[in-house]
This record gives C-alpha cells, structure tokens and sequence, in this order.
C-alpha cells in the first residue's frame, strides 16, 4: 500500500480528488430508447412526406381554384344545438389537431417517465434548447415590429417547431442523422409542443364559459378514473373523449388541449410481462392516424395562401410577417443553438466526440421549419383579420422555406459524416438482431465474432492453397 505524502510540519497530506468525468451532450442512447426514436420517427417521415404534399396541394388549389377552396374551407356541418356547427378549416384546426396534440401528450408523458426527460441532468439540454428556441423567436418578432411600428399580435407564430415537416425535409435530402441527433430533434419537438400547448391555452383564452370548463374537468377525472382502474374499450374512452372534446371548445379554451390532458393521463411505464405500456400501444394505433390524415388535413385547409397580390411580397415589408421570417430563420437556430451551449458551457457536459458544433447548428437551423402549430397560433393571434391571417400564413411557409433550404445545405456539408455514424450504429455483423456497438460488453458477442472470423480464416488458407496449387502447376500445351 503506497503511503500519503507528509507536508513540512509531519502531517499526512490527502491525496488529491480526481474530477468527474464529464457527461457527455448528445450521446449514444440506451437501445430501447434507440428502438422506440427509430420506430416513432419512421412515422414520423412518412407523415412529413404526406404533409409536403397537402401544404403543395393547398397552394395549387388556393391560386388556381381559389373560389373552390375558400367555398369548401367555409362550408359548415355539425350539430348547432351543441355548439359545434363548425366550418371544414374550423374542424381540421379544433377537431383533427386535437389528434395530433393527443399523440404530443403521450410523447411528452413517456418522455418524462420513461425517456429523456426522466433524468433531470438529460432533460436539461432539451429543455433548455426548447426555451431558448422559444424565447429568441419571440424577441426577433418584438423588436422587429418595435422598429417597425407593427402589432405585438402575433409574438408566438415563430416559436414552434414542426417535427414531421422537418424530417420530410431529411427525407428529401436523404440524411441519415445519428441516432443521438435525431432523438435531440425529437425530444426537442416534444419540449417545444409543450410550451406551444401552455401559450395556446394561457395567451389565446377569452371568455370563458366556466359550466362548460366544468364539465370538461369532470370528463377527464372519469377518463382518469376509467385508466386506473383498468377499464379497457374504444368503445367506452372514444365516446367520452368525444364529449370531453365537445365541452373544452365550448368552454373558450381551445379544444386541442383537452387531447393534451387526455394523452398526459394514460400509463407509459411497463409492468411485468408486458412488453409495452398502454401509453404506447395507444400511441402505436393513434400515431399514423394523426400523422398521415390528421395533421395533412389540416395543412390542406390552413396552407392554402393566396399568393397574388401583396400576399408574397408583403412578407419581407411588413414588420409582422418579417418578425415572423425573421424569427423562425434566424430566432430558432440561434435560440436551439445558444440553449445547447449553454448547457454545455455552465454544467460539467462536453459534446459527443463524435460530432461536432457544426452538427448542432444544423439541427438548429432545422427547428426553425415551424408549420402545424406556427399556422394555428397565426390564426388564434390573428383571428379578427382575415388579410393578416393570409400574409402571416405566407410568412410561415416563407421562413420555413428558407429554414429548410438553410439546414439541408447544412446537413449535405456534413452528410458522408453522418452516414458513416449512421451505418457504424446499424452495423449487426454478428446478425444477432442487436447492433455490435450496444454488444461490446457481452462475451457470448465476441465469441460469436471469433467463430465468425476462424470461418473467415479457415476459407482464406482453403484459397491461398488453391491459388498456391495454380501458380505451381506448370502450364499447359500451347
């Protein structure tokens, strides 16, 4: 045993603490979290690719067929006597989008339990990348329309993020992200709704029908109470998520946060011998319905941007369609960006080795696409203005234009890096069904590896024989 030093008056000297290791930002996820990003953002994709397509289909019918569009936008159907005789746009905002909030409940549940966010040290780069990337559009937005002398209305259009037109656009462009990049991308998306969430319900709240809120309340503690005690059924929760739905929009809170509340009350932990949490399941079945029909349709009834006259040309003139731009290009990406260093610089976190800052600003870049909940936030901000509606609309698919051309330029620079990330964590050499890098701590791995290379070296000596034999054999007649 190796004795202490003595200082000059005979006492022992303690030997010196080493440092904590220092965690790593953005790093290799634990494999079921891997699984479960890899499964949510293949939906995810495909959803964004269906949504490009309804935001293009929006455009062309609204220029070409403009009186066809805005005949079959208006058209309202529904039960007067309830409330809810809703034009078709009033029914893909309120209705669909409240599928589509539901999903983000689950998600941010499941995050908080069971992902990223359980772990407070973790959460702390989403989290603080979510507010940043919120809060730095926000200002963008003010302090232009102060300079310009525009409406303050509109501050909270340029803070969201759009997850699944982003990952169209890494469809598109064909980056295969790192696992721990995209997860960021994800988990950030889920922060963002969040906040997205408590904006729409504490800033776009007028009158308030309290009976109606009442009743709203009372539906989701029989919701919660039906959940626990193991009640099981679409045909029982669907009617009564129907009826929550009904009384939250005719409370004055907007009806997407009652799919909110619902999402946050299912169960996203797993219990023994299952081999997924109810929370998932549901999010399994619910998941394609809100990203392939849900939110397309509402894109094809919000999309829909009379580009003739000003609409185009009033973007870049305008203080509130130019806070708007400006917030979602340039407020998102150094918003995301300065959150992340930030949690890098004041906490004892470095950055994967394996990546680079340049990597981050570009997924920063990439939050800028604000689409579903920038164009509903528009409407909600703008609602008594119909020609302002259509410009800060235009704003919204101009500066999330600009936002993806940005990052995919971006992200190509970067592309044959993250490919080869990309295939060295897909790698299964051994065809265990696990990728090898999640297997360098199991022996059975690497005695499966040995036995596979033995292979490999018994076929190479069988052929250096036969090439051995060749070359000696002398040649044949001419």
């Amino acid at each position: 045993m190796p004795s202490l030093p003595y200082s000059s008056g005979g006492l022992p000297v303690a030997a010196p603490v080493p440092p904590a290791p220092r965690r790593s930002l953005l790093g290799r996820l634990p494999l079921p979290e891997r699984n479960y990003i890899a499964e949510a953002l293949r939906t995810e994709t495909v959803g964004g690719v269906i949504l490009l397509v309804a935001a293009i289909v929006a455009l062309i019918w609204a220029n070409t067929f403009g009186s066809a569009y805005a005949a079959v936008s208006h058209f309202h159907f529904g039960p007067e006597a309830l409330g809810l005789h809703l034009s078709v746009a009033h029914w893909a905002a309120d209705g669909l989008l409240a599928v589509f909030f539901f999903v983000a409940g689950v998600e941010l549940k499941r995050e908080l339990v069971a992902g990223e966010l359980r772990d407070p040290k973790a959460a702390a780069l989403p989290v603080a990348a979510a507010l940043c990337g919120m809060a730095v559009p926000a200002l963008v937005y003010t302090l232009t329309i102060l300079i310009g002398g525009g409406s303050a209305a509109g501050w909270a259009v340029p803070t969201a993020t759009d997850i699944a037109f982003a990952l169209a656009v890494l469809a598109v462009i064909g980056t295969s992200l790192p696992s721990a990049l995209r997860a960021f991308l994800l988990t950030l998306a889920v922060v963002d709704d969040l906040f997205a969430i408590l904006i729409i319900a504490v800033f776009f709240t007028d009158d308030l029908d309290f009976l109606a809120l009442g009743g709203a309340f009372a539906g989701l503690a029989v919701f919660y109470v039906l959940l626990r005690t193991g009640v099981r059924g679409w045909y029982v929760y669907l009617p009564l998520a129907l009826v929550i739905w009904g009384l939250m929009y005719n409370s004055g809170v907007h009806a997407t946060i009652a799919g909110v509340a619902m999402g946050l009350m299912l169960r996203c932990t797993r219990r023994e011998g299952e081999a997924h949490s109810p929370g998932e399941h549901i999010e399994h079945l619910v998941r394609p319905l809100s990203a392939g029909v849900a939110v397309p349709l509402f894109a094809l009834f919000s999309a829909g941007v009379t580009l003739k006259g000003d609409a185009l040309a009033g973007v870049f003139t305008r203080p509130e369609t130019l806070g708007v731009v400006l917030g979602l290009v340039a407020g998102k990406t150094l918003g995301v960006f300065g959150g992340t260093w930030v949690v890098a610089r004041f906490t004892r976190a470095e950055l994967n080795k394996d990546l680079a800052w340049a990597d981050v600003f570009a997924v920063a870049a990439l939050a800028g696409i604000g689409f579903t909940v920038s164009l509903l936030i528009g409407e909600l901000a703008f609602s008594d203005d119909e020609g302002m509606i259509n410009e800060v609309k235009a704003a919204v698919l101009m500066g999330s234009l600009i936002a993806a051309v940005l990052s995919g330029v971006l992200l190509k620079l970067r592309v044959r890096k993250y490919k080869a990330l990309y295939e060295a964590e897909e790698l299964d050499e051994d065809e265990s069904g696990v990728p090898d890098v999640y297997e360098q701590d199991d022996p059975e791995y690497h005695r499966r590896m040995a036995a596979l290379h033995e292979k490999k070296a018994a076929e190479h000596r069988r052929l250096a024989e036969q090439a051995g034999a060749a070359r000696d054999k002398p040649d044949g007649p001419a």
